[in-house]
Protein backbone atom coordinates (compact mmCIF):
# COMPACT_ATOMS: atom_id res chain seq x y z
CA UNK A 1 0.00 0.00 0.00
CA UNK A 2 1.54 3.26 -1.14
CA UNK A 3 0.61 6.19 1.08
CA UNK A 4 0.62 9.91 0.44
CA UNK A 5 2.09 12.31 2.97
CA UNK A 6 -1.45 13.35 3.90
CA UNK A 7 -2.46 9.72 4.57
CA UNK A 8 0.68 9.09 6.65
CA UNK A 9 -0.02 12.23 8.65
CA UNK A 10 -3.65 11.25 9.28
CA UNK A 11 -2.70 7.72 10.37
CA UNK A 12 -0.03 9.12 12.71
CA UNK A 13 -2.49 11.68 14.07
CA UNK A 14 -5.05 9.01 15.00
CA UNK A 15 -2.31 6.85 16.57
CA UNK A 16 -1.42 9.90 18.66
CA UNK A 17 -5.07 10.55 19.54
CA UNK A 18 -5.47 6.94 20.69
CA UNK A 19 -2.35 7.43 22.84
CA UNK A 20 -3.83 10.56 24.36
CA UNK A 21 -7.06 8.64 24.95
CA UNK A 22 -5.06 6.07 26.94
CA UNK A 23 -3.68 8.78 29.23
CA UNK A 24 -7.19 9.80 30.23
CA UNK A 25 -7.62 6.73 32.38
CA UNK A 26 -9.73 5.71 35.36
CA UNK A 27 -8.46 2.51 37.00
CA UNK A 28 -11.37 0.11 37.40
CA UNK A 29 -10.27 -3.44 38.16
CA UNK A 30 -8.17 -5.28 35.59
CA UNK A 31 -9.04 -2.96 32.69
CA UNK A 32 -9.10 0.83 33.08
CA UNK A 33 -11.72 3.12 31.58
CA UNK A 34 -10.07 5.22 28.84
CA UNK A 35 -11.03 7.27 25.81
CA UNK A 36 -9.08 4.98 23.46
CA UNK A 37 -12.16 3.32 22.03
CA UNK A 38 -13.59 6.73 21.05
CA UNK A 39 -10.53 7.39 18.86
CA UNK A 40 -10.52 3.83 17.53
CA UNK A 41 -14.07 4.30 16.28
CA UNK A 42 -13.28 7.74 14.88
CA UNK A 43 -10.20 6.41 13.08
CA UNK A 44 -12.32 3.93 11.14
CA UNK A 45 -15.17 6.38 10.57
CA UNK A 46 -12.99 9.26 9.39
CA UNK A 47 -10.03 7.50 7.73
CA UNK A 48 -11.75 4.43 6.33
CA UNK A 49 -10.78 0.80 6.80
CA UNK A 50 -7.14 0.69 5.70
CA UNK A 51 -5.86 3.96 7.16
CA UNK A 52 -7.93 3.51 10.31
CA UNK A 53 -6.50 0.04 10.92
CA UNK A 54 -3.02 1.32 10.07
CA UNK A 55 -3.34 4.07 12.68
CA UNK A 56 -4.22 1.50 15.34
CA UNK A 57 -1.45 -0.84 14.20
CA UNK A 58 1.02 2.05 14.57
CA UNK A 59 -0.34 2.65 18.08
CA UNK A 60 0.05 -1.03 18.96
CA UNK A 61 3.60 -1.30 17.60
CA UNK A 62 4.79 1.93 19.24
CA UNK A 63 3.48 0.67 22.57
CA UNK A 64 5.10 -2.73 22.15
CA UNK A 65 8.51 -1.26 21.32
CA UNK A 66 8.43 0.50 24.66
CA UNK A 67 6.81 3.90 24.32
CA UNK A 68 4.61 4.42 27.41
CA UNK A 69 1.44 5.05 25.41
CA UNK A 70 -0.83 2.33 26.77
CA UNK A 71 -3.20 3.00 29.68
CA UNK A 72 -1.37 3.80 32.90
CA UNK A 73 1.64 5.14 30.94
CA UNK A 74 2.83 1.61 30.19
CA UNK A 75 4.42 0.07 27.14
CA UNK A 76 6.86 -2.65 26.12
CA UNK A 77 6.56 -6.32 25.30
CA UNK A 78 5.47 -7.11 28.87
CA UNK A 79 2.17 -5.38 27.98
CA UNK A 80 1.21 -8.58 26.16
CA UNK A 81 0.76 -10.18 29.57
CA UNK A 82 -1.77 -7.58 30.75
CA UNK A 83 -5.43 -8.59 30.83
CA UNK A 84 -6.34 -5.49 28.81
CA UNK A 85 -3.99 -6.18 25.88
CA UNK A 86 -6.64 -8.13 23.94
CA UNK A 87 -8.66 -4.96 23.67
CA UNK A 88 -5.66 -3.21 22.07
CA UNK A 89 -5.38 -6.03 19.52
CA UNK A 90 -9.09 -5.62 18.90
CA UNK A 91 -8.57 -1.91 18.13
CA UNK A 92 -6.87 -2.74 14.82
CA UNK A 93 -9.69 -5.01 13.67
CA UNK A 94 -12.44 -2.77 15.05
CA UNK A 95 -11.10 0.26 13.19
CA UNK A 96 -10.92 -1.73 9.95
CA UNK A 97 -14.45 -3.09 10.26
CA UNK A 98 -15.85 0.30 11.31
CA UNK A 99 -14.27 1.87 8.23
CA UNK A 100 -15.57 -0.91 5.96
CA UNK A 101 -19.14 -0.57 7.18
CA UNK A 102 -19.21 3.23 7.36
CA UNK A 103 -17.85 3.59 3.84
CA UNK A 104 -19.98 0.94 2.12
CA UNK A 105 -21.74 3.64 0.11
CA UNK A 106 -20.21 6.60 -1.67
CA UNK A 107 -22.44 8.97 0.27
CA UNK A 108 -22.14 8.67 4.04
CA UNK A 109 -25.23 7.29 5.67
CA UNK A 110 -25.99 8.16 9.29
CA UNK A 111 -27.42 4.69 9.77
CA UNK A 112 -24.23 3.04 8.48
CA UNK A 113 -22.12 5.25 10.74
CA UNK A 114 -24.15 4.28 13.80
CA UNK A 115 -24.10 0.61 12.82
CA UNK A 116 -20.36 0.73 12.17
CA UNK A 117 -19.73 2.23 15.61
CA UNK A 118 -21.84 -0.44 17.29
CA UNK A 119 -20.16 -3.29 15.40
CA UNK A 120 -16.70 -1.81 16.10
CA UNK A 121 -17.44 -1.71 19.82
CA UNK A 122 -18.58 -5.35 19.72
CA UNK A 123 -15.45 -6.39 17.77
CA UNK A 124 -13.23 -4.83 20.43
CA UNK A 125 -15.00 -6.93 23.07
CA UNK A 126 -14.74 -10.08 20.91
CA UNK A 127 -10.95 -9.75 21.09
CA UNK A 128 -10.68 -8.31 24.59
CA UNK A 129 -12.85 -10.65 26.64
CA UNK A 130 -11.34 -14.00 25.55
CA UNK A 131 -7.83 -12.56 25.93
CA UNK A 132 -8.72 -11.25 29.38
CA UNK A 133 -10.11 -14.66 30.33
CA UNK A 134 -6.93 -16.39 29.12
CA UNK A 135 -4.51 -14.03 30.90
CA UNK A 136 -6.40 -13.94 34.18
CA UNK A 137 -7.09 -17.66 34.36
CA UNK A 138 -4.38 -19.50 32.42
CA UNK A 139 -1.44 -17.17 32.95
CA UNK A 140 -2.24 -15.68 36.36
CA UNK A 141 -4.27 -18.63 37.66
CA UNK A 142 -7.07 -16.56 39.18
CA UNK A 143 -9.75 -19.16 38.40
CA UNK A 144 -12.45 -16.67 37.42
CA UNK A 145 -15.61 -17.84 35.69
CA UNK A 146 -16.54 -16.50 32.27
CA UNK A 147 -19.46 -14.78 33.97
CA UNK A 148 -17.07 -12.92 36.29
CA UNK A 149 -14.89 -11.91 33.33
CA UNK A 150 -18.01 -10.80 31.41
CA UNK A 151 -19.12 -8.63 34.33
CA UNK A 152 -15.73 -7.00 34.92
CA UNK A 153 -14.72 -6.69 31.27
CA UNK A 154 -18.03 -5.89 29.56
CA UNK A 155 -20.98 -4.92 31.75
CA UNK A 156 -18.89 -2.51 33.80
CA UNK A 157 -17.79 -0.67 30.66
CA UNK A 158 -20.97 -0.87 28.61
CA UNK A 159 -22.51 2.49 29.64
CA UNK A 160 -19.29 4.38 28.87
CA UNK A 161 -18.77 2.56 25.59
CA UNK A 162 -22.32 3.33 24.50
CA UNK A 163 -21.65 7.00 25.26
CA UNK A 164 -18.36 6.86 23.30
CA UNK A 165 -20.00 5.23 20.27
CA UNK A 166 -22.71 7.90 20.32
CA UNK A 167 -20.11 10.69 20.46
CA UNK A 168 -17.99 9.09 17.71
CA UNK A 169 -21.05 8.66 15.50
CA UNK A 170 -22.25 12.23 16.03
CA UNK A 171 -18.79 13.62 15.28
CA UNK A 172 -18.50 11.49 12.12
CA UNK A 173 -22.00 12.41 10.89
CA UNK A 174 -21.07 16.09 11.15
CA UNK A 175 -17.39 15.85 10.11
CA UNK A 176 -17.50 13.55 7.09
CA UNK A 177 -19.48 15.89 4.79
CA UNK A 178 -17.13 18.74 5.74
CA UNK A 179 -14.03 16.60 5.12
CA UNK A 180 -15.36 15.48 1.73
CA UNK A 181 -15.76 19.13 0.70
CA UNK A 182 -12.18 19.84 1.77
CA UNK A 183 -10.90 17.03 -0.47
CA UNK A 184 -12.73 18.39 -3.51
Amino acid sequence: MKLTIKEMTLAAMFAALTSIGAFISIPLGEVPVTLQSLFVLLSGLILGPKLGALSQLIYLILGLVGLPIFAGFTGGLQSIMKASFGFIIGFVFASYIVGKIAHLKKENSSLLIWLASLVGTIVTYLFGLPYMYYILNTVLGKGLSFNAIFNMGFLLFLPGDILKLIVASLVAVKALPILKNVDN
